[in-house]
């Protein structure tokens, strides 16, 4: 059962549902850049943000004010909004609540979004800020990944690729809610239709107009259809009733059976990306993932 505040909050993020799917990708990108000024402002003097470039992209790294001494992991935040929504302003928001929350450093970036940029742009984007990680001297082993939505698909999207390339993988992967399937292919895009109190087929199959390449099951856009062996230990948090749950399922089972160590967490009676939202449940899973990358630590500085 979903705590009270979880239900409540349900109740008004479904209200609001008919006007989001109807809103321009304009107004999507400013209200996520909205939510995620006000992420970063409520965490106080907890963490502190350095602006910067990885080439042309846009990139802060969240710093929280008491680090663990020593503490070499660093984790790679690659924020939702169906590829075409996000600012760094967006990204600062819950880059902040991991740094605040693990107390680790955390790099976000905000890559280029479609329909201006389509695929395989956000990908190029993202294995930039990973090779930046390596080129300042992070070890691939300290180096984790975590994303909501198309940056939780991104994120193996980016680790398939790192294969192709003979590139050292990261440690540790965390992902929320991700989409793994641009073709649509779960059965819950048809059976949580009613149940999904955020999402809508139309926003979704928006987004894949938008970013998608002309084979939607490219591994590199829709991950579920790679080869998974090899790819590090991960966990995946996702809501009972939403759309993209089948994605969260389906990549759990073939990471299983690649031989992948991965935990699937299926949160009864809440929503798409529900991690970011502060519910109880949310808290519950933030702490989950902070043991998680604790258990990934690979040592420290004297």
């Amino acid at each position: 059962m979903p705590s009270l505040i979880s239900a409540m909050l349900r109740q008004q993020i479904r209200l609001f549902k008919p006007i989001l799917t109807n809103f321009s990708t304009t107004a999507s990108r400013n209200l996520q850049e909205a939510l995620g000024e006000l992420g970063a402002k409520a965490l106080g003097d907890k963490v502190e943000f350095r602006e910067f470039h990885i080439g042309a992209v846009p990139a802060a790294l969240a710093v929280p004010v008491k680090p663990q001494p020593g503490d070499q992991r660093v984790v790679l935040y690659l924020h939702g909004g169906g590829y075409v929504a996000g600012s760094i302003k967006y990204a600062k928001g819950f880059a902040g609540v991991l740094a605040a929350k693990a107390g680790l450093r955390v790099l976000c970036i905000a890559y280029r979004l479609a329909p201006e940029n389509p695929f395989p742009a956000a990908l190029e984007d993202a294995l930039s800020a990973y090779e930046y990680l390596l080129a300042e001297g992070c070890a691939p082993e300290n180096i984790f990944l975590i994303g909501e939505s198309a940056g939780g698909g991104l994120l193996f999207s980016l680790c398939l690729l790192l294969k192709s390339l003979g590139r050292p993988l990261p440690g540790r992967l965390v992902a929320l809610s991700p989409w793994t399937d641009l073709s649509l292919s779960g059965e819950s895009y048809r059976t949580k239709r009613k149940e999904d109190p955020c999402l809508s087929m139309k926003e979704i199959e928006g987004f894949v107009h938008a970013y998608a390449p002309p084979e939607l099951r490219d591994p590199l856009a829709s991950p579920l259809f790679g080869a998974l062996s090899g790819l590090p230990p991960c966990r995946i948090y996702v809501g009972e009733d939403e759309l993209l749950l089948d994605d969260s399922r389906l990549m759990a089972e073939k990471l299983l059976s690649a031989g992948v160590e991965c935990r699937l967490h299926v949160e009864p009676g809440l929503w798409h990306a529900y991690v970011l939202f502060g519910v109880p449940e949310a808290n519950a899973a933030l702490e989950e993932i902070k043991v998680f990358f604790e258990e990934g630590f690979h040592g420290k500085t004297s």
